[in-house]
């Protein structure tokens, strides 16, 4: 079959000197989603989650409700694809993690960029959207950095998996209990201190486990 093709408009990038009509369709729909997701964001920044509408958000980036529709079944769709994105990026950024203070930097970077959306995402119907995700890079966190630091071969995986668990949830934890309290940017150094006190244990589980499997501390 002959492939349609479609020249580039006058500023346009040519994509080998020609553009394909299923490559223009793919960008022309990238757009919209970007503008979906930036019109959403803005609105989740001055007001609550319950208080947006689809007509809200078409009216804002300047599309029509079928062009919404058409790439999201509903507002919590797009709300976990924004949130999913968010959590994916941290991950690519953040191959490795070498310290707490970096372990506080990407689990609170979202919350700490986006305070009032995060705080309607708290305090809405749809917190659990928000809190499955949130897990998810908790544990990247938790994993990265106890991997980076010790290494992965160093105890045994069950062992690595109940450090691993016990410091993810403390994290996932306190981050809640941050939002929960207003998200006061001097709580962070207090938060700091108790992951400080919880890396503790965790180094007694990899000492304790490395000892009963015959290596050293």
């Amino acid at each position: 079959n002959k492939r349609d093709y479609i020249r580039p408009a006058l500023g346009e990038q040519p994509w080998g000197g020609l553009c394909t009509a299923e490559n223009r369709r793919s960008t022309v729909a990238n757009f919209t989603k970007q503008a979906i997701k930036a019109s959403f964001m803005k609105l989740l920044n001055q007001k609550p989650l319950s208080k947006i509408s689809v007509r809200d958000i078409v009216e804002d980036c300047g599309i029509n409700r079928n062009s919404f529709y058409y790439h999201y079944q509903d507002i919590p769709a797009l709300l976990g694809e924004i949130i999913k994105d968010e959590v994916d990026m941290l991950i690519e950024q953040y191959p490795t993690i070498s310290s707490l203070d970096e372990c506080v930097q990407v689990a609170f970077h979202f919350a700490r960029e986006n305070r009032k959306a995060v705080q309607h995402i708290f305090n809405s119907a749809n917190r659990d959207i928000y809190e499955s995700h949130y897990m998810k890079l908790c544990e990247y966190i938790v994993r990265t950095y106890l991997d980076t630091v010790f290494g992965k071969d160093t105890v045994s995986e069950a062992d690595r998996a109940i450090a691993i668990r016990f410091l993810k949830c403390e994290l996932f934890g306190l981050s809640l209990d941050w939002i929960a309290s207003g998200m006061p940017e001097d709580a962070l150094d207090s938060i700091r201190r108790v992951l400080e006190l919880c890396r503790g244990m965790s180094e007694q589980v990899i000492s304790r486990s490395r000892q009963e499997a015959g290596g050293t501390k």
